[in-house]
């Protein structure tokens, strides 16, 4: 992959975001929690012990950069981890910064399969 290749407004945008998402330890914390399960905001909150209103925020941040999946039952919102928007953001990641390393090649060569 050429670095002329790359739109840098988009890579820059889910970059910030995903960075900005993993910035936090309780935002990681959040992660880590919801990674496999459905989880309510309720339940979040009991698990990591803070406040209903900074659970609520965080969730937003992860929310606003496509890292939680969400669905909604009733009264009740429940979150887990989008592990494909994981994956393609650290893949993204190392295409721009790392794009000479074994990684990026391979991710090159499965995305030029798909195609």
């Amino acid at each position: 992959m050429n670095i002329d290749d790359v739109n840098p407004e988009q890579v820059s945008v889910n970059s910030v975001a995903f960075a900005k998402a993993l910035a936090d330890p309780t935002r990681q914390k959040i992660m880590g929690l919801i990674c496999c399960q459905w989880l309510s905001v309720n339940e979040i909150v009991e698990a990591i012990d803070v406040s209903q209103p900074t659970v609520s925020h965080h969730l937003a941040i992860l929310r606003q950069a496509g890292l939680v999946g969400v669905r909604s039952e009733g009264k009740h919102t429940f979150y887990t981890l989008n592990q494909d928007r994981v994956v393609v953001c650290c893949g993204n990641l190392i295409k721009v910064f790392a794009p000479e390393t074994e990684t990026a090649e391979e991710l090159e060569t499965r995305a030029s399969s798909e195609e």
